[in-house]
């Protein structure tokens, strides 16, 4: 296959971009860089298989020849980036999800979108399953990310219903490993570079708020095979292991031997979900997908990555 991966540049679209090579397919990566990184995909630079764009995909978009599959992951992705940049959040999930989905449509191309878990907002159902609405404040400062991915996924669904693209709806729970970048306010990394420096890790209120934390491998796996397949309804891509922010922290300090501890502080971020679960039973019965690799066994790669390419930077935006 060629296919079109936007937001290639960023945490997932990079790894993305490696599997599609792996296995054997062209890639046309394109980004406008505004919180993606070359860095992340320097390793492809000369690759045959690989081309890059910059471009904002909130603009219209061309791309020549023949495409297979358009995979939409342009979007800023952290808290700390869209409260930043909340209009483009915004544009991107709407404009940038009606042009991809446009690509696809003069294409013949399947199409994928990355939704996310955000969707559900600060969820009353738990775990929560694909048919859950959400509990979202849309006029809050989170709502940008939430309410775009909403209405990319009523658009991406309009498609299919109107037109009958071939269109898939992944909706990603909390994922790290290599290539986060360290401020981008998460808390896999936030916690790791704490913990490297030695520095006690900042838990908000009482840190019994939950996540649920998948490696990325185990993620792009999920999205591979969603691609490849038959269902056009949304899909929970995550992992099931619910723990609470303190027992995460407990983790991390002790696979770097950080003598910091913890320490919590008195605030709340508007909005901040206070449980995150996946049920993934649709992603098992129709992919045949769960994630393989432990917790502890993700953290070690990703902490050895860090590790190995410094937690000195002070680099928030790329």
């Amino acid at each position: 296959m060629r296919v079109l991966i936007t937001g290639a540049a960023g945490f997932l679209g990079s790894h993305l971009c490696d599997r599609f090579i792996q296995e054997g397919h062209t890639v046309v990566a394109m980004d406008n860089l505004i919180t993606g990184s070359t860095k992340n995909i320097e390793h492809l630079a000369g690759n045959e298989q690989f081309s890059f764009i910059k471009h904002d995909v909130s603009n219209y978009i061309f791309v020549p020849g023949k495409i297979d599959a358009v995979l939409h992951f342009a979007s800023p992705a952290s808290p700390i980036d869209y409260l930043r940049y909340p209009i483009q959040t915004l544009k991107v999930g709407a404009l940038g999800t009606h042009n991809a989905l446009g690509v696809a449509l003069e294409k013949g191309a399947r199409f994928l979108l990355a939704s996310t878990s955000e969707i559900y907002g600060d969820p009353l159902v738990h775990p929560q399953k694909e048919d859950y609405p959400g509990n979202v404040d849309s006029i809050g400062p989170r709502g940008v990310y939430d309410e775009a991915k909403r209405f990319a996924e009523a658009l991406t669904m309009a498609y299919y219903r109107t037109h009958r693209l071939q269109t898939r709806i992944a909706r990603i729970f909390n994922t790290f490993g290599p290539r986060m970048r360290l401020h981008d306010g998460r808390v896999v990394p936030t916690f790791i570079r704490q913990a490297l420096q030695g520095e006690p890790l900042t838990a908000y209120g009482d840190g019994r708020q939950t996540r649920s934390f998948c490696y990325v491998a185990d993620l792009i796996e999920g999205i591979y095979r969603l691609l490849n397949s038959d269902f056009a309804d949304p899909v929970n891509l995550g992992n099931p292991n619910e723990m609470t922010i303190v027992q995460f922290a407990e983790i991390i300090n002790r696979l770097t031997d950080n003598p910091g501890g913890i320490v919590f502080e008195d605030k709340r971020i508007e909005g901040d979900p206070q449980i995150r679960q996946p049920d993934i039973s649709r992603a098992r019965n129709v992919l045949g997908w769960e994630p393989k690799v432990s917790l502890e066994e993700g953290l070690q790669i990703t902490i050895e990555y860090y590790q190995k390419t410094g937690v000195n930077s002070t680099d928030t935006t790329a």
